[in-house]
C-alpha cells in the first residue's frame, strides 16, 4: 500500500512540474529554416547538419538553378555563396552561424544576412582549428550593407 502512495505522489509531482512548465514550453520559438542547395555540394549538407545540431528543423530543397533562387530571394551577387536559407521570409546566404540567424529574426530592418564566399572555418566549412577571417553582412530594407559580425582568423 505504501508503494502505491509513493507512485501517486510521484505522479502528482510530475504532473505539477509538467503543468508548471507548459507555458514555458509553449512560448519557445519554432526554429525552422528552408535551405535551397545544389544536390552535389557537400559543405551545404554539413551546414544543414550544423543547423540541426543547434535545434533547427531544416526543410531541404535540392535545386537545379541556384542563381534563379538567389535572384528570386533578392540576394545580391556580391553576397553570394553556395546555398541559401530562408527564415521568416528573410534570406540566409552561405555559412552563417546560428547567432546571426537569430539576430536576423529579431531585427526588422534586415531582409537577409550573408557569409559571402565560402569562408574556411565557418559552420560547415570547418578544417581543424583553422579559420579565415570573415564577416557576416546584413542587408537592410533600403539596400545598405552592414557588418553584423566579424570573425577573426585563427
Amino acid at each position: 500500500m505504501h508503494l502505491l502512495s509513493v507512485k501517486k505522489q510521484a505522479f502528482i509531482l510530475a504532473t505539477a512540474v509538467i503543468i508548471g512548465f507548459a507555458p514555458v514550453l509553449q512560448a519557445a520559438p519554432q526554429l525552422s529554416i528552408d535551405v535551397h542547395r545544389d544536390p552535389n555540394c557537400g559543405c551545404c549538407s554539413k551546414w544543414i547538419a550544423y543547423l540541426q545540431e543547434h535545434g533547427y528543423t531544416v526543410v531541404d530543397h535540392l535545386e537545379d538553378n541556384m542563381s534563379e533562387v538567389k535572384e528570386k530571394l533578392g540576394v545580391p551577387a556580391q553576397l553570394g555563396s553556395c546555398h541559401t536559407g530562408v527564415v521568416n521570409g528573410k534570406f540566409v546566404e552561405g555559412h552563417v552561424p546560428v547567432e546571426q540567424i537569430a539576430e536576423l529574426t529579431r531585427r526588422t530592418d534586415l531582409i537577409g544576412v550573408a557569409a559571402p564566399g565560402m569562408p574556411m572555418g565557418s559552420p560547415g566549412m570547418e578544417s581543424g582549428n583553422r579559420r579565415s577571417a570573415y564577416q557576416i553582412i546584413g542587408l537592410t530594407k533600403s539596400g545598405a550593407e552592414e557588418v553584423v559580425a566579424d570573425y577573426p582568423a585563427r
